[in-house]
Order: C-alpha cells, then sequence, then structure tokens
C-alpha cells in the first residue's frame, strides 16, 4: 500500500526515514519513502511476512534536510 505524507519540512533533497513504531506484527513490514516533492512525499508498505495481514500500524518518520551550496 502507498500513501503521501504532507510536511511542510521535506524538500526534494530530504532523507525520509521511516519505520514499524508499534502495532501489527513485527518484522512484517518493509517500509521506504520516494517520490519527494516540495511538501511531500509518498510512503510505500509491503508485506514481506508471506502471509494475508490486514492490521493498522503505527509509523515513525524523520525528515532529514540538505542544503546544497
Amino acid at each position: 500500500v502507498s500513501f503521501t505524507l504532507t510536511n511542510s519540512t521535506i524538500s526534494t533533497s530530504s532523507c525520509i526515514i521511516a519505520n514499524h513504531a508499534s502495532a501489527g506484527t513485527s518484522a512484517a513490514y518493509q517500509i521506504n519513502a520516494d517520490t519527494l516533492a516540495a511538501g511531500s512525499c509518498k510512503i510505500n508498505i509491503r508485506n514481506i511476512s508471506g502471509g494475508a495481514l490486514s492490521e493498522a500500524i503505527v509509523l515513525n518518520f524523520i525528515v532529514l534536510g540538505m542544503t546544497i551550496a
């Protein structure tokens, strides 16, 4: 599943780190961010457990900004 994360600190040169914080099956999900834009990015969540899951998981994320001179 994918969704758009909106956050005013995200830029095209940001680094987004996201992880599974709580709820649901531990180590069952692969989470990454892509499609960076000014103010948003896409978060992708993939079930890697091999079983059918339909859990409402909680995510943590951090936005690391980079200034290019």
